[in-house]
């Protein structure tokens, strides 16, 4: 994947300021940040979603995620810490390589999550949730 910037990162052709890795996985600060200390942790093979990797790589990002969120989280004096992860570009994604935000939060940092909860029409809830079972 001679085009992905995150390979390229992985494979050292472009630098990044390194916060964590080890054989399985990258975490570095991003260069655009919501706010300081905002950090990307990246499974150092290539897959463009959550979808195509093994439960083994999702794994190894689980370990680590917990690692490096945690270090981001005392290592910026933050009071909370919003983990983000999409897939596809519905959902925001613009660099087809997993990727999962860590962004360090402190009051009065300006950053929304915009929530626009909904209800469930009558019967709704019970349709999807069989669907969701059927899929497993």
């Amino acid at each position: 994947m001679t085009e992905c910037i995150f390979c390229r990162i992985v494979s050292g052709q472009i630098p990044c300021a390194k916060v964590y890795e080890d054989e399985h996985v990258l975490a570095f600060l991003d260069i655009n940040p919501l706010m300081p200390g905002h950090t990307l942790l990246i499974p150092k093979k290539h897959a463009d979603t959550l979808f195509d990797m093994t439960s083994e790589e999702v794994a190894a990002c689980g370990a680590a995620l917990q690692k490096v969120a945690t270090a981001v989280f005392k290592g910026t004096d933050a009071e909370g810490l919003n983990i983000l992860q999409n897939n596809y570009e519905i959902s925001g994604q613009e660099i087809f390589h997993v990727h999962f935000h860590l962004m360090p939060r402190k009051t009065g940092d300006g950053f929304k999550v915009p929530w626009p909860a909904k209800k469930y029409s009558p019967g709704e809830m019970e349709r999807v949730l069989k669907r969701i079972l059927e899929a497993f």
